[in-house]
Formats: structure tokens, C-alpha cells, sequence
């Protein structure tokens, strides 16, 4: 689910678009599953992944990146300026 590079660490997601809120529901196999209000429409639901956890998180909507997954539920986000340690503080898990 989390892997650490260089400057930070790649987050694997599992999307769940259209919900009913924003939230982090809990794990799905490798991945972080989140909930997100946004459709999967125009990026507009990648855009509120970003600003979501940027927001769970308390860093900068510019240290987040989608990098793979753009038109799928499945996404990997890199993340600098943030560890391991502060990522399975948001997770609850390795």
C-alpha cells in the first residue's frame, strides 16, 4: 500500500466516486479504499482525491501527484515531503 521513494512515498488507492461523502473507509488488498463526493467526470474526482488528502494529511494540494490510474478507481499517488510514519497514521495500517 505504501511504498517509500527519494523524496517521499507512492500511495495506492482504490476509488469509490459519487458517494455520499468524503472518507477513508479502510483497506481493499494492497490498497487505501477512499470515498469521494466528486463524479468520475472531467477529473473532477481525481481533483477532490488531491484535495482530500491533502486536507487529511495537513500538506500542500502540490506535494500530491496522481501518477498512475487517472481514469480508473485504482491510483497511485506520490506524495513529498511526507514518511511512512505519517502515512500509516492516516491509514491505520502498514
Amino acid at each position: 500500500m505504501i511504498k517509500e521513494i527519494a523524496d517521499g512515498v507512492l500511495l495506492k488507492l482504490k476509488v469509490l466516486p459519487r458517494s455520499s461523502r468524503c472518507e477513508i473507509i479502510g483497506t481493499h488488498g494492497d490498497a487505501l479504499k477512499i470515498k469521494v463526493t466528486a463524479p468520475p467526470v472531467e477529473g473532477r474526482a481525481n481533483e477532490e482525491i488531491v484535495e482530500f488528502l491533502a486536507e487529511a494529511l495537513g500538506i500542500k494540494k502540490g506535494q500530491l501527484a496522481i501518477v498512475s490510474g487517472h481514469k480508473s478507481q485504482r491510483k497511485t499517488v506520490a506524495i513529498t515531503g511526507c514518511n511512512r510514519q505519517e502515512l500509516e497514521s492516516l491509514t491505520g495500517k502498514e
